[in-house]
């Protein structure tokens, strides 16, 4: 194989496998740093020997066993000695005994490293920022720059939650059964999280963060395939649904299109058949969870030919539902709108005027921005000139900026 071509494999391996090699590495390490390290040496020894001895037929297998050769080789060198340590007593595993990926334990690795960096003990920022490091791959430059966070913060975030894993002992498992629930629901909080901020950026000059995105469905797909609770499933439906619309959201001068507004043609088909397919196997449990009652109202959305043809009734009948599991002044607001479009401006904005006067939307750009185009419907400039720019002094996404700006240069034109 000429030299290009082999680097270009060796690549393509590092893009495919690197964070299933690593997973089963820090199984077998027990530390992500060793693990990490060893990742980087496996990829190195490929480098060498490769070239003559031909890429594998198992890549992954070959890298797991030269890493983990390599980081018990280099451990006793620094020790000095070679007498038998328990934890890597093994000799033989070097690069022409792979690890056997028959083994069950391998097959798990990713989803023992997802519950890992989601693990309760964790803050929630260091959940989010171990996830995308190690579970994703994403550098820490990436991710401080997603995040707008400063590199060294997010660093030593990173490196303050591998000592909380180390130092609190935190088991590299999946929960048992009856630990499951609990913290299935940290996990899909943050795979949720991660998407969020990929599919409408809180700050910066892009409305989306593609990459973010793709990676929030790539991990709602490893999670279903290896752990298909039903909540798994109506995450993933509500992703891909969401993903769907993504090439009609922004025009091509990247300024918000709002979804009334947008060319249903460029929405993914593939797409919305697929997360609508899954929606159906998630409603067919008996109690559907807070994601599967919103990857239904994003189906309802998306089954619609145009906005005209939207089935506001039974949009508002799902926020209904959901309002009753997940009573937060946020599902409330987005029932507000749906009834806005079901039973006029008015009806809308009587229920947003309410929610803003109990006081837990005040700081909520999205509540402000939803009474402007309410007010705004109604004929009620003024008062529409007053939400949107309290929408406006709240929003730091340039894009989303722009978008309200020209609201409010709409109105003083009428």
């Amino acid at each position: 194989m000429p030299a290009a071509d082999l680097k270009q494999r060796i690549e393509g391996v590092y893009q495919s496998e690197s964070r299933a090699v690593l997973a089963t590495l820090i199984r077998l390490l027990g530390d992500f740093d060793r693990a990490e390290e060893a990742l980087h040496e496996a990829f190195r020894a490929a480098l060498e020997k490769w070239p003559a001895q031909g890429v594998p037929e198992n890549p992954r297998a070959w890298l797991v066993s030269a890493g983990r050769f390599r980081s018990i080789d280099q451990l006793r060198r620094q020790a000095r000695f070679d007498s038998f340590d328990p934890l890597t007593h093994d000799t033989a595993a070097d690069e022409t005994s792979p690890v056997d990926e028959a083994d069950p334990g391998v097959a798990d690795d990713r989803l023992r490293l997802i519950f890992t960096c989601c693990h309760p003990a964790l803050a929630p920022d260091a959940q989010i920022a171990l996830t995308l490091r190690e579970v994703c791959g994403l550098t820490t430059e990436q991710i401080a720059q997603a995040f707008l966070t400063p590199v060294p913060t997010l660093a030593q975030r990173i490196v303050r939650a591998k000592a909380k894993i180390r130092d609190a002992r935190i088991p590299y498992e999946v929960p048992a059964p009856a630990d499951l629930a609990g913290r299935l629901e940290s996990v899909l909080k943050v795979i949720y999280l991660v998407f969020n901020e990929g599919y409408t950026a809180s700050s910066g000059a892009e409305l989306m963060r593609l990459d973010l995105a793709s990676e929030a469905i790539r991990l709602g797909r490893l999670l279903v395939e290896m752990l298909p609770q039903t909540e798994a499933i109506g995450l993933l439906a509500l992703m891909l649904l969401h993903d769907s619309r993504r090439a009609a959201r922004a025009s091509a001068a990247g300024e918000l299109i709002v979804l009334e507004d947008q060319d249903r043609s460029l929405w993914s088909r593939a797409q919305i058949e697929e997360g609508c397919a899954l929606v159906a196997r998630a409603l067919a449990t008996r109690s559907p969870g807070p994601y599967t009652l919103q990857a239904a109202l994003g189906a309802a959305h998306c089954r619609a030919p145009s906005a005209a043809d939207t089935d506001w009734n039974e949009i508002v009948r799902l926020y209904d539902l959901l309002l009753r599991i997940e009573p937060t002044p946020i599902v409330a607001l987005n029932r507000a709108v749906a009834v806005a479009m079901r039973d006029g401006p008015a009806a809308g904005l009587s229920l947003v005027d309410e929610l803003l006067a109990a006081g837990g939307l005040t700081g909520y750009r999205l509540a402000h921005a939803a009474r402007a185009d309410l007010c705004r419907r109604l004929g009620r400039n003024a008062q529409a000139r007053e939400a949107y720019s309290q929408a406006l002094a709240l929003t730091h996404s340039q894009p989303e900026r722009r978008f309200l700006e020209r609201r409010l240069a709409q109105l003083a034109e009428s």
